[in-house]
């Protein structure tokens, strides 16, 4: 059970495969570093691809999704002029358009309700940085249970998550969930009622939580 309960937080919708995620993160954490308490973050998962996602749950690459090369050439260049922003030289693209972030999800959304928000926190930034930094396979059970591993958490009880049917359709509930609270796209902030979407500046942040 989390045991910071009264901590004030800020909900962030987002999928780990979703650059903008994690710079939107980058971007948070420099908000953070500003502030006298900091805030806990309220994850709802998202999937980014659920329209490539059939009924066995696994990504078809070949399903048209509206987004063409010329889209991904415009986001890449997004990425670039954020990565320079946020000092994220470190962060990396090769595999992140290969990689199903669902196995992730599974494990994170189990952390979150098993662990305090500090073990959460933990292995939710493990995850981030194995992807962007490591250029790890986030899909892959191996490498969720080494991760877990790193920050207390037993491997079997990551596995046995993985293995959770009614986990995973929980979990399919909060992808609908979000869309029918308006969520249409990652990372999306929301505070008090009011919301920010993309890997918008601290200074953005700011204003959200602080009216300021």
């Amino acid at each position: 059970m989390n045991d910071s309960a009264d901590a004030e937080t800020v909900t962030i919708y987002s999928d780990y495969v979703c650059p903008f995620c994690y710079l939107g993160r980058r971007s948070f954490d420099r908000y953070q570093e500003g502030r006298a308490e900091e805030l806990e973050i309220d994850w709802h998962p998202f999937d980014l691809r659920s329209q490539k996602r059939g009924p066995d749950g696994e990504i078809d690459h070949g399903v048209d999704d509206g987004k063409d090369d010329e889209y991904f050439e415009q986001a890449k260049q997004n990425v670039q002029r954020l990565k320079e922003r946020y000092d994220a030289d470190e962060m990396s693209l090769d595999i992140a358009r290969e990689v199903d972030s669902l196995p992730a999800q599974v494990a994170s959304y189990y952390v979150k309700q098993h662990y305090d928000h500090g073990t959460w926190l933990e292995f939710d930034e493990a995850i981030f940085a194995a992807l962007w930094h490591d250029t790890r396979d986030i899909g892959d059970p191996d490498v969720l249970t080494d991760l877990a591993e790193n920050v207390g958490i037993a491997p079997d009880e990551i596995r046995s998550a993985l293995d959770d049917d009614a986990l995973r359709e929980e979990l399919r509930g909060k992808f609908t969930e979000a869309r029918q609270q308006g969520v249409t796209g990652v990372p999306t902030f929301a505070y008090d009622g009011y919301g920010a979407r993309g890997a918008v500046p601290p200074e953005q942040l700011k204003r959200l939580v602080e009216g300021a």
